[in-house]
């Protein structure tokens, strides 16, 4: 690991440094272990964007979808064992970092289907086919965090498969996530699992939350509109931060903590700064807190490794400014609930239409290949 670098010092303020990225390139080049010797990344996470541009390097996978090809294999089977190979390979590259965190970090995610986000009984159905199919203990599920994904997640918890919780805007649905988790833990307690084996994140999604609100201040118009722009995301993840450690130390909680649980530690998410007139580590430096995952993309990584200014916890001693800023936003005319609903829709049908990308690429690269 690194020493004296920026990445460094986020590291020893306790945030675990995970890339928002993965491609078959990425690990054969040997660029994920340079990142992992000299960027202290511990972790990766992925999704159907990630895969789509991924598979968009066609050279990388060639050999695997000419045998598939003549193996007869359709486009869905060709998606599954193409992304769980990656995910797979790279689990083994983080396993030394797993082993060497007790299972804290070097974690690597691989998201259901994001067809399946309405389907609970399909979600854990595919949960549990990607936990087999990957078949390594580092391995994350990635489950979005709609109303039928929460029992969804709780039935994956309870079944002692590790859940990475996606799609998350709002501080109710994150607390509707940490009860899932929580009753999850319950379920596989009365079940006999070890419950120091199960870990769960909870993707909180930041950027996003900036880029609508900022979009409906500008409409406003106002100059007190105006001044609190570019401000949301953060506030409200400094608030999901106050209520992880808030429902993290309930009896019920602690109870399950003390047999041996972990906590379920925030994430995060689109951590890439979208307006150029910002800092582009904003969503790094203004949110370092003790036991939360920052997902990055590369650019991201890059940018606070090379400029980043880490100066210990921002997060903890501002909740009553973040409270006070959405208030703010309320009395200016946002309605955050509107906000936070359309955002999770919007982040469902993306991933759709990546996941849509993702299959006529594979399915164009298996015709090429018969």
């Amino acid at each position: 690991m690194s020493t004296n670098t920026p990445t460094a010092a986020l590291s020893q303020a306790g945030v675990s440094i995970w890339l928002d990225d993965l491609s078959r390139q990425r690990i054969a080049s040997g660029g994920l272990e340079r990142l992992i010797a000299e960027r202290d990344v511990v972790g990766v996470t992925t999704n159907p964007t990630i895969f789509a541009a991924a598979l968009t390097d066609g050279e990388s996978y060639r050999e695997q979808l000419h045998a598939l090809a003549a193996d007869g294999a359709d486009v869905d089977r060709a998606v599954f064992e193409i992304t769980t190979d990656d995910v797979r390979d790279a689990a083994d590259h983080f396993l030394p970092v797993y082993e060497r965190s007790q299972g804290y970090d070097g974690r690597v995610s691989i998201e259901v289907s994001p067809d399946l986000a309405h389907d609970t009984d399909a979600t854990v159905a595919e949960a549990h086919r990607l936990w087999e199919r990957v078949d390594r203990p580092n391995v994350m599920i990635k489950i979005p965090a709609t109303l039928e994904g929460l029992p969804a997640i709780t039935a994956a918890i309870a079944a002692g498969i590790s859940v990475n919780v996606t799609l998350i805007f709002s501080l109710d649905r994150y607390r509707q996530v940490i009860d899932a988790y929580l009753t999850g833990l319950e379920q596989a307690k009365a079940a006999g699992i070890d419950l120091s084996t199960i870990h769960s994140v909870a993707s909180f999604f930041v950027s996003r939350v900036d880029t609508e609100i900022d979009k409906r201040l500008t409409a406003i118009g106002t100059p007190e509109a105006s001044a609190l722009k570019s401000k949301a995301g953060v506030a409200n993840a400094r608030l999901a931060y106050e209520l992880f450690e808030q429902e993290f130390a309930t009896p019920r909680a602690v109870a399950l903590l003390d047999a041996g649980a972990n906590r379920q530690r925030p994430l995060w998410a689109s951590t890439g700064v979208k307006d150029p007139s910002l800092p582009d580590t904003l969503y790094v430096t203004e949110l370092v807190a003790r036991g939360v995952v920052n997902t990055m993309p590369e650019k991201t990584l890059e940018a606070t490794a090379d400029h980043g200014v880490i100066e210990g916890d921002s997060v903890t001693g501002q909740y009553a400014e973040a409270g006070r800023l959405l208030d703010a936003l309320a009395s200016a005319g946002v309605d955050y609930d509107d906000v936070t609903a359309l955002l999770e829709r919007e982040g469902v049908e993306k991933f759709i239409v990546s996941w849509k990308e993702l299959l006529e690429t594979v399915r164009g690269a298996l015709e090429s290949a018969r």
